[in-house]
């Protein structure tokens, strides 16, 4: 499975490379008062307006730094409740895309954050997948997503 590799703070992830729609430089993002902690802001994606959330903050760290390989990651997100939606994601660290083999593929066996798949080992060391299902929480999805009519 080819994959997307990125880090969050000294660690590696992957992002299977089939939900990647396309990977931006770091742009201005419209800053949004009062969202959760974890929303870096608003961009603009060929006229759509797209939520970027900043993966650091979801996975406990502090913010990103800015840097010349931080970039925004536009994945299709998939809710849990079949709605399907254009979600940036602030990566810092992005080294390119790389071959996992599935069959190196192993639980990682530790209950951590939900959204931490599988881990595969190579030379650089380990690297763990990234479940998109499973990265926002409720509570974020709703305030990103918000249903017609009002419903989270």
């Amino acid at each position: 499975m080819k994959a997307l590799i990125f880090h969050l703070g000294a660690d590696r992830y992957a992002l299977p490379l089939g939900a990647v729609v396309r990977v931006l430089p770091l742009l201005q993002l419209k800053r949004l008062p009062q969202a959760p902690a974890a929303v870096a802001g608003l961009m603009d994606f060929h006229g759509t307006p797209v939520p970027v959330v900043e993966l650091c903050v979801l996975a406990g760290l502090a913010p990103a730094p800015e840097q010349v390989d931080t970039r925004i990651v536009v994945v299709d997100y998939a809710a849990p409740d079949g709605g399907a939606h254009w979600l940036g994601l602030l990566a810092q660290q992005v080294r390119g895309v790389q071959e996992v083999a599935p069959a190196a593929l192993r639980d990682s066996g530790v209950a951590a954050a939900p959204f931490l798949g599988q881990v595969a080992s190579d030379a650089a060391g380990i690297v763990q997948l990234v479940e998109l299902a499973q990265l926002l929480p409720q509570a974020l999805r709703a305030a990103l997503f918000p249903r017609p009519g009002g419903g989270a």
